[in-house]
């Protein structure tokens, strides 16, 4: 809910998010992918998952020639991407709302994971959430 409802509000979907009708809710210059792609036990995976994950990460990364910018949800999610563009994770540490220029040119924000556990235990609030992404958003702005 969190997600779609501040996608929605940084001007990143438009729509209606409704799980119902998940065509009602359109993505605007952005699209979302997994780190890790299977749902491990306790949602939390291994090294080895992540590991094997990455190349998949990849191929989403190489494919979007235009990409400008990545929002990582979660160490996770960070440390895959710095992985899987084979930097050095001691220079680009993970910090909930951090702004991170890469050596691609590309932009990379850092958010906690927008998680049921993160956002009940107020280790996330919605405006936490929403500073971020509309940080990324932003960036996004064409001159």
């Amino acid at each position: 809910e969190l997600l779609y409802g501040t996608l929605l509000k940084v001007g990143l979907a438009h729509g209606q998010h409704d799980l119902v009708a998940p065509d009602a809710l359109e993505l605007v210059d952005c699209m979302i992918s997994n780190a890790v792609r299977c749902v491990p036990p306790a949602n939390k995976p291994l090294p080895e998952e992540t590991a094997t994950c990455r190349r998949f990460l990849i191929g989403r990364i190489q494919a979007l020639p235009n990409l400008r910018s990545l929002l990582a949800l979660g160490r996770i999610a960070h440390d895959s991407i710095i992985d899987a563009l084979s930097l050095k994770r001691g220079n680009f540490v993970f910090s909930h709302g951090a702004r991170h220029e890469l050596p691609s040119g590309l932009l990379l924000f850092d958010s906690y994971h927008c998680s049921r556990q993160n956002t009940s235990t107020r280790r996330l609030t919605a405006a936490m959430f929403e500073a971020v992404l509309a940080d990324a958003a932003a960036s996004l702005q064409r001159p």
